[in-house]
């Protein structure tokens, strides 16, 4: 994105004569179509790709609820999670985490940032929202009706996801579609190709819960799983990573950056071999797929690392969301190694330790999720406050990124969620209902303290300057 001091404060007068630009007697070339992201007083600050700011701060606060209502059905769940992790109860608390967190929030920044990097807007604002509406339908109808064993409604949260996909691809595939090279495109291109395989595979489960047409045992569900988990969400976040790290960290890699251009290839390759090695139970495919995968992961790591190494600015708390979420996927891979060679010999204990390993990988997107956010939102907002005249914070000095939240709030969401994703790990591991309970209730009180901490002092800005003066 562009920083706001590379800005001028106020856009360049309109000449004061200008002559029709249809008019064939008009010497001047035609003006160029409007892109389709433009909207009315758009903010100084802001590439004229990016799409309005209410697009991606409706994502990212309904992702937050979905957090809080993720947090809620585990600890609704706990006593059927220690059982079976298959069992409704716990799919739909994992529905809740995957589709109306995750997901919600995933999406929210693909809508922002494909824009950014690949210099095209999206061929629609209308079709972000209706992306949003049908997707926030899908992400709850879909879980709350597995949780109440209402299958019409479980079939109405997947038309709708089937729908918001759709419209998705339509309005991703203009930026995308664009001839511009770099491994976050291609990370982009093949993140949403696996969200639409992630959503056939989902599509499929919906119509096997009338009609009982399939075998939906542990290992096809994780197949599914591992589609969702790394060729979508962990995909988005690899490739979007590339270009947030440098901004972030001012960091500036040399040469040619081999770690992030192996990252984005290696995922989807290794997706590629062990999801079908999982449905079809051929393990020598799955393994082969396992290892390829975590050679991604760990060319993700190192990229992490390479720019960490070169950055020129401390990274304070968003350096600890960062930081915690890559020994989440560490974790993660600990665990899942784990299960694989448990599960022959012990079947209980093995998915056990296969569920904690699909909760680490989910905690390692969602502590890099929301630590991405208390850099994101308050850039988003700062333009905003500052086109409409605001320009001071809440203490009368001129107004910052780090004046939009409060930082020991955001210190509290960062406990609250680490704390909250050991703890459901834990719990499924060792098969502790009580502490599973426990990590549910963090999770819900990190969805709502980080969005009351990133909405509360905008709206006081808002409604001082909205004050009549004296």
């Amino acid at each position: 994105m562009t920083a706001p001091s590379q800005v001028p404060d106020r856009p360049p007068a309109a000449p004061q004569q200008s002559l029709d630009p249809r008019s064939p007697l008009d010497p001047r070339p035609p003006l160029a179509p409007k892109p389709a992201a433009a909207w009315a007083g758009r903010p100084p600050g802001l590439p004229a790709v990016v799409p309005p700011p209410p697009v991606p701060l409706a994502f990212l606060g309904a992702a937050a609820a979905g957090l809080v209502a993720c947090g809620v059905a585990l600890a609704l769940a706990r006593g059927a999670a220690v059982t079976d992790p298959t069992a409704d109860p716990v799919v739909a608390a994992a529905h809740f985490g995957m589709l109306a967190t995750l997901s919600m929030g995933v999406a929210g920044a693909l809508h922002q940032f494909t824009p950014v990097v690949t210099q095209r807007p999206l061929r629609s604002v209308a079709l972000a929202w209706a992306t949003f509406a049908s997707w926030l339908g899908a992400a709850w109808l879909l879980p709350s009706g597995i949780a109440a064993r209402q299958e019409s409604v479980v079939e109405t949260g997947g038309g709708l996801a089937v729908i918001a996909i759709a419209l998705l691809v339509v309005n991703l595939s203009a930026p995308l579609a664009a001839r511009r090279k770099g491994h976050p495109v291609t990370g982009l291109r093949f993140a949403l190709a696996g969200f639409v395989v992630t959503a056939c595979f989902g599509v499929t489960y919906v119509a096997d819960r009338r009609g009982y047409w399939f075998d939906l045992s542990g290992h096809v569900v994780l197949a599914h799983a591992i589609i969702g988990l790394f060729a979508w969400l962990g995909l988005t976040y690899v490739a979007v990573a590339e270009k947030l790290w440098p901004m972030f960290f001012l960091a500036h890699v040399p040469g040619r950056h081999l770690a992030g251009r192996l990252a984005v290839w290696l995922i989807p390759a290794g997706v590629l071999l062990l999801s079908p090695g999982l449905l079809a139970g051929f393990a020598p495919l799955a393994w082969a797929g396992a290892v390829v995968l975590a050679a991604g992961l760990g060319a993700h790591l190192l990229s992490m690392a390479v720019h960490l190494r070169h950055r020129r600015r401390s990274g304070g708390l968003h350096l600890a969301f960062v930081g915690t979420a890559a020994g989440f996927l560490v974790s993660g891979i600990g665990l899942a190694l784990a299960a694989a060679l448990v599960l022959p010999g012990h079947h209980a204990a093995g998915m056990a330790l296969a569920a904690a390993a699909v909760a680490a990988f989910g905690g390692w997107l969602l502590e890099a999720l929301i630590g991405h956010a208390h850099k994101v939102v308050p850039f988003i907002v700062w333009s905003v406050l500052r086109a409409k005249g605001i320009n001071a914070n809440l203490s009368g000095g001129p107004l910052g990124f780090a004046d939009l939240y409060r930082q020991r709030l955001a210190v509290a969401t960062y406990t609250l969620v680490t704390a909250g994703v050991l703890a459901v790990c834990t719990g499924l591991a060792a098969a502790w209902p009580d502490v599973l309970a426990v990590g549910g209730s963090l999770l819900a009180a990190a969805g709502l303290v980080a969005a009351v901490n990133l909405a509360a002092t905008p709206v006081l800005l808002r409604r001082r300057s909205a004050r009549p003066a004296g």
